[in-house]
């Protein structure tokens, strides 16, 4: 009678399909979901406002008191740690069904092969990525992206390192290792999971023009073959720390001093 008891309840507690398409919808309109529907809005102001995109400018990390350094400051780390949280939620659910972040491959177990495969892929994509953006841009086809927009004060560049990490485990523990472990438990086929999970990450970069999303589209099914390949969305925290951290840090110490460098 115990046995079954301790069955029953396992029973009782093993997630539904129903629980886990819920919970994926929620935690994508708690994070890059709703991200996804920001950058729409205004993507479409940007279309529907007199000029051209390239006359426009997105900027991604700006000053968020200016003149108060160390307000600005205070308001940074809490913008880039409360961004976590829905990755704190990702680590509950999955502990909840038995798993953990290390299923998805995030884990300090093989730091030497995420590192070296991360920086890899990063070299690959970081040199197409820039000739790509400044192509669309020269079309008229995506805005002026100013990466940076911060006073220079002592915490810039370590705010610009942090806010690059936090936008990598963001979006590849979400949007790659999280979402196709869901979308392969909801039944959804190998080819379209990839698919959503590329227009999903395409979808909140759209802020950015036709170009931003393109771009990051693409980027998008090479990362999801990746992690289908490797099994481990590590290299690919480590490529898009890199990368962000290249166009952030590149751009503070560039901008206003190349030509090719687009400026607003």
């Amino acid at each position: 009678m115990e046995s079954e008891s301790v069955a029953d309840a396992a029973r009782v507690e093993r997630p539904t399909r129903q629980v886990f398409r819920n919970e994926t919808l929620l935690v994508l309109a708690l994070s890059l979901g709703a991200s996804g529907l920001s950058a729409l809005i205004s993507f479409v102001g940007s279309v529907t406002k007199p000029g051209g995109l390239k006359d426009q400018a997105a900027t991604l990390n700006a000053s968020a008191a200016p003149g108060r350094p160390w307000l600005d400051l205070a308001w940074q780390l809490f913008g880039i740690t409360t961004a976590l949280v829905p990755v704190a939620l990702v680590a509950h659910l999955l502990l909840r069904e038995g798993a953990a972040l290390r299923t998805l491959g995030f884990d300090r177990t093989r730091p030497g092969p995420d590192l070296a495969r991360g920086a890899m892929v990063a070299a690959l994509i970081g040199s197409t990525g820039i000739a790509f953006y400044l192509t669309v841009r020269g079309l008229g086809a995506n805005l002026t992206v100013v990466p940076e927009a911060l006073p220079d004060v002592w915490w810039k560049y370590p705010v610009l390192i942090l806010s690059a990490l936090q936008n990598a485990v963001l979006e590849e523990v979400i949007v790659v290792g999280y979402l196709l472990r869901r979308l392969g438990q909801l039944g959804w086929t190998p080819g379209t999971a990839l698919v959503a999970s590329s227009v999903l990450r395409g979808s909140y970069h759209l802020y950015q023009g036709v170009g931003g999303f393109l771009g990051n589209l693409v980027m998008g099914v090479v990362f999801v073959c990746l992690y289908r390949r490797w099994g481990r969305v590590g290299p690919l925290v480590v490529a898009h720390s890199l990368l962000d951290i290249g166009a952030f840090v590149g751009y503070a110490l560039l901008a206003g001093k190349v030509g090719w460098l687009p400026t607003a």
